[in-house]
């Protein structure tokens, strides 16, 4: 399986490093990627930047989505709004399963891509996504086959065990939790 996270310009940092690196950690081919292509992506509240090194494919295994990050509510959303404007044509055409971390969820509920679908957010985003038509989870993970969503931003690295879990299997989860020194927290919510 190969792996894409997709950066764009105010991207929350801690959505993008928690489950990269524990996708790489779970032996899972992983790289950063934007939807032009190889570029420097400035994080928001010029936190940092971080490097694209390719271009969101539509046929990747599996594409991860961030949230924002921003001092306020109306700015998160711009940014979200922003980047579902050039990252949800790319996606309306895949059939990669689709994660998110926090915001990102809101992000492809702005897109329309989500509408109908079990997912979660940040508890403080439940409501708008609930407002966006998808049914709203209150959950740390909520596994709706090829859309797997985490809640708040610290649910990045546990979105990446319950993925390296699906792909690689039980043992190799822990694997990468022991290596990590974490453990797991909440149940993941599953479509029956």
């Amino acid at each position: 399986m190969r792996a894409q996270v997709v950066l764009f310009d105010g991207f929350d940092p801690l959505d993008v490093i928690g489950p990269y690196e524990t996708l790489t950690a779970g032996g899972i081919r992983t790289e950063l990627v934007t939807t032009e292509g190889p570029r420097e992506v400035p994080a928001g509240m010029d936190l940092l930047s971080l490097r694209a090194t390719g271009q969101l494919d539509p046929d990747a295994g599996l594409v991860v989505v961030p949230g924002a990050a921003a001092l306020q509510d109306d700015e998160t959303f711009a940014l979200l709004s922003k980047a579902a404007t050039t990252i949800g044509p790319v996606l309306k055409a895949t059939s990669a399963t689709i994660a998110t971390v926090c915001g990102g969820s809101l992000l492809l509920a702005m897109t329309g891509l989500i509408k109908g679908r079990n997912a979660t957010t940040n508890h403080l985003g439940l409501q708008a996504l609930d407002r966006l038509g998808v049914n709203a989870i209150r959950a740390r993970i909520v596994d709706d086959g090829d859309l797997v969503t985490a809640a708040g931003v610290s649910s990045g690295i546990d979105l990446g065990l319950h993925l390296v879990e699906r792909e690689a299997g039980a043992q190799k989860a822990l694997e990468v939790e022991a290596l990590f020194a974490h453990e797991r927290r909440g149940t993941a919510w599953r479509v029956a």
